[in-house]
């Protein structure tokens, strides 16, 4: 294995010495150079982590619906009904007073395959750092949030399907929408410090090329926070997130400790291109029409299965609070049969804010490196298809090539000379991993 690498090594080092300059390049022949200095090993299970993703969407889906047949069958969710509209009625309490133990049973019934997914799986391939007490303490908090968030919602939304009949849909998505916009706007501040720690980063060396950057592209920051991702895991992350006083740009420990300076300010220019590109607005619109569409399925089938299995599950229409789970079914289809148009949507947007990035931070090459780091739990080299169908970011093979094609072109404008000329003459390898992921 380590032959193989050496050799591989050998081949490429004239091609990732001219990817390391600003000397002419070939950027098919820079990116291979670059996907050869991961091992077989490390590819090997980075993409069994990934594909394994694949089955996870579709055994995820499926259990969804197992736990709402169970609701719905047993006429638990009938009973749960029940109890709620004897001490509070059919309205919002009421409503609120069946959503506590609907989420609460909810968390019950999917635990077996969350605990799977989110803390067994992520061990098994060295991502997750949490022991199970940690963990358990955030998918507890996680469910509180989600139930008093949620809970006011639903409760909302079935005020809305009560009230105005067949065109519900419409107005749940405008409050659908208010909704996303209401938690992008506090979630920095208050949602996101309960599972981490956020501090304001003093190293001015990391911090002063960020707010540099951020003062040039109009992103109106005085700070840059950290926080401690690594208590949960070793991925690396960051973002520019927030509205007018509650935005912060913010940095997980794991990119200051895992990256160079190079690969970070190649990170912070693309989050700080999201912002610039008036992404979070644009996300807004495109899962308002997506969320559109399905209040639109709902409408349209939820009749048609109540009709069929309505007196089975003791539920009386769609405004019956009891029915919650049946609309879950049908949501949770339909964005199952989107999955491949959201995937490509985002996927559009990570790509433009990578470009944004490039020309940004100006630093090619510690984008192409941290996107081999990425490829720890992100399949590097997928076909085309598998790409536009299963990754809602753009595949590391992609990211490198779209690098190494900028880098390419910025050696053609007149007056361009080699990176790092007198400061750095012996250019700088990309990171090879060893067996062990990161």
């Amino acid at each position: 294995m380590r032959l193989r690498i050496f050799l591989a090594l050998i081949v490429a080092l004239p091609v990732l010495a001219g990817a390391q300059t600003n000397l002419p390049i070939d950027p098919e022949a820079a990116t291979e150079a670059y996907l050869a200095s991961v091992s077989d090993a490390d590819r090997e299970r980075s993409d069994a982590y990934f594909e394994g993703g694949y089955w996870l969407q579709l055994i995820a889906f499926l259990y969804g619906l197992g736990v709402a047949w169970i609701l719905l069958a047993s006429r638990l969710s009938a009973r749960m009904r029940d109890w709620a509209e004897r001490r509070r009625g059919r309205g919002f309490l009421g409503s609120v007073l069946y959503l506590l133990p609907y989420f609460v049973v909810s968390f019950v019934l999917g635990f077996p395959l969350s605990f799977y997914r989110g803390f067994i799986r992520e061990h098994q391939y060295d991502l997750a750092t949490q022991t199970f007490g940690p963990w358990m303490r955030d998918q507890l908090v996680a469910l509180g949030v989600g139930s008093l968030m949620g809970g006011l919602a639903l409760a909302a939304l079935y005020i809305a399907i009560r009230k105005t009949g067949r065109r519900w849909w419409i107005y749940g998505t405008v409050g659908g929408v208010a909704f996303l916009s209401f938690m992008m706007l506090i979630g920095p501040v208050f949602i996101t410090p309960l599972f981490n720690t956020f501090t304001v980063l003093e190293d001015p060396v990391v911090r002063d090329p960020i707010l540099s950057m951020a003062r040039a592209n109009g992103v109106p920051a005085t700070d840059v926070y950290q926080f401690d991702a690594s208590r949960q895991s070793n991925r690396i992350s960051a973002n520019v997130s927030g509205f007018l006083s509650t935005m912060r740009i913010s940095l997980n420990d794991n990119l200051l400790d895992r990256c160079t300076e190079a690969e970070i300010q190649a990170v912070m220019g693309h989050e700080i291109g999201h912002y610039a590109l008036t992404h979070v607005w644009e996300n807004i619109l495109f899962f308002g029409l997506v969320m559109a569409g399905g209040f639109a399925f709902v409408n349209n089938f939820f009749e048609r299965v109540r009709a069929r299995f309505g007196g089975r599950f003791g539920i009386q229409d769609i405004g019956d609070i009891a029915g919650l789970p049946l609309i879950g079914v049908l949501f949770s289809s339909y964005m199952f049969l989107m999955t491949p148009i959201t995937n490509s949507y985002i996927r559009t947007n990570e790509a433009e804010a990578d470009i944004f990035g490039l020309n940004a931070a100006g630093e090619p090459d510690g984008f192409a490196t941290v996107a081999l780091k990425l490829g720890q739990y992100r399949k590097l080299s997928p076909g085309p298809i598998e790409e536009m169908i299963f990754f809602d970011h753009p595949s590391g093979r992609s990211r490198i090539l779209m690098a190494m094609t900028w880098k390419a072109e910025q050696a053609q404008k007149p007056g361009a000379t080699p990176e790092h000329e007198e400061l750095d003459p012996e250019p700088e390898q990309p990171e090879i991993t060893s067996d062990e992921s990161q």
